[in-house]
């Protein structure tokens, strides 16, 4: 792993970001940035605020085995299951960054140094199970900076609602359509009206809503290039840009209203947008185009390694690139129907292909983790058996 830090001496963009009302999180955890002080220096002097994790980037960090034997050797001699395993490394490794990102969390009174765990992504379409899951893991990491992450399928949706009515926060993810973003705000507002009936403190519950951005331009722009018009080439990466705008908008719309108003009286924080799938997937793109082009305050801007060092080095931030831009949103996103691209299929197909890939990286962590069980189990017992004169 290289060090983010040694490309952010002088992190004037991620300040400008700051100063402009964007929280910058980082999308990635492992236990060597933990352990190797990279995640607290991305803290202390690169403008890090807060940490978000997914069942991808656990499986990279935990698939290897570095970093984790002694915890493995642990877990092997208990004879626990594989879930259990797999529980228990990710929530030690969300428990300590939470520990590194305390102060922030205290100094920003619960809005930033926050650290995202994710239900088990076999989830996603069970309400109940999301629920009691979500319920586990916020007693096992006991940090009151950890937010919990539900996915926004139909399923999702109640969940969310029970999850905050307990006053547990959450990250909401895999938000790809503006009418499902609409729903999630309205699960997050239901949620908090629970709170309230329960006697819970509202100011002490804090939301984000991931809304996922490069992956809508690649297979928008997938479909675009099928077509191969100069119009269809013309309207190539336009369309993420467009649709993380318009959920600006939806935002701003529906934390204005009454229903929000009575309840941000009551103490209640607003669920800030965080634009999710940062990096570009195009390098025909700036590689910092997702962060450019979404500056607006009151929102969270979380970026895999590459995308943050890309920012520190030459972000070009130039204030809010997003309010005012709405009609030509709507436009560009027209233009895209209008050429026979389905926006509720390609957003529709981006739901369901994310859920199945963060199911498959959950399955692929489980299974090296099974693999590093038994090896740890067999490397315990031929070393017993040596030091007691057997022949392994």
């Amino acid at each position: 792993m290289s060090t983010v830090t040694e490309a952010i001496s002088t992190p004037g963009a991620l300040k400008r970001l700051a100063d402009e009302g964007v929280s910058v999180w980082l999308d990635d955890l492992s236990r060597k940035r933990i352990t190797s002080g990279d995640l607290a220096a991305l803290v202390t002097d690169g403008g890090v605020v807060g940490v978000t994790t997914n069942p991808s980037i656990f499986q990279a960090a935990i698939g290897s085995g570095e970093g984790y034997e002694e915890q493995l050797t642990d877990l092997a001699e208990r004879g626990v299951t594989v879930d259990e395993a797999v529980r228990m490394m990710t929530t030690a490794d969300v428990r300590d960054a939470a520990d590194v990102l305390r102060g922030v969390y205290d100094a920003t009174e619960g809005r930033d140094g926050r650290v995202s765990i994710e239900v088990d992504p076999r989830l996603a379409h069970n309400t109940l199970a999301t629920v009691a899951e979500a319920k586990q893991l916020f007693w096992l990491v006991d940090r009151p900076n950890v937010m919990i992450k539900i996915p926004a399928t139909e399923a999702g949706l109640p969940a969310i609602t029970e999850v905050i009515g307990l006053g547990i926060s959450v990250n909401v993810t895999l938000i790809f359509s503006l009418e499902r973003y609409r729903a999630v705000m309205d699960a997050y507002l239901a949620g908090l009206e629970k709170a309230r009936e329960r006697g819970l403190d509202l100011s002490q519950i804090h939301s984000v809503a991931s809304f996922f951005v490069s992956r809508v331009d690649a297979e928008t722009d997938k479909r675009l290039t099928a077509l191969g018009t100069d119009e269809a080439l013309g309207l190539k990466g336009r369309a993420a840009l467009a649709n993380a705008r318009l959920a600006y908008q939806a935002y701003e719309d529906v934390f204005a209203s009454a229903r929000s108003q009575a309840l941000t009286s009551a103490g209640a924080n607003k669920q800030r947008p965080l634009w999710a799938s940062t990096g570009v997937k195009d390098p025909a793109y700036k590689d910092t185009l997702y962060v450019d082009e979404l500056v607006a305050p009151g929102t969270v801007n979380t970026m895999p390694e590459g995308t943050l060092k890309a920012t520190a080095d030459h972000g070009d931030i130039t204030g809010d690139t997003v309010t005012g831009r709405y009609d030509q949103a709507r436009a560009d996103l027209a233009a895209v129907e209008k050429l026979g691209i389905s926006y509720d299929e390609v957003v529709q197909q981006l739901e369901d292909e994310a859920v199945a890939k963060f199911e498959a990286a959950w399955l692929e962590l489980l299974g090296a983790v099974t693999e590093s069980l038994k090896s740890t189990l067999t490397s315990t017992l031929t070393s017993t058996l040596t030091s007691k004169g057997v022949d392994a």
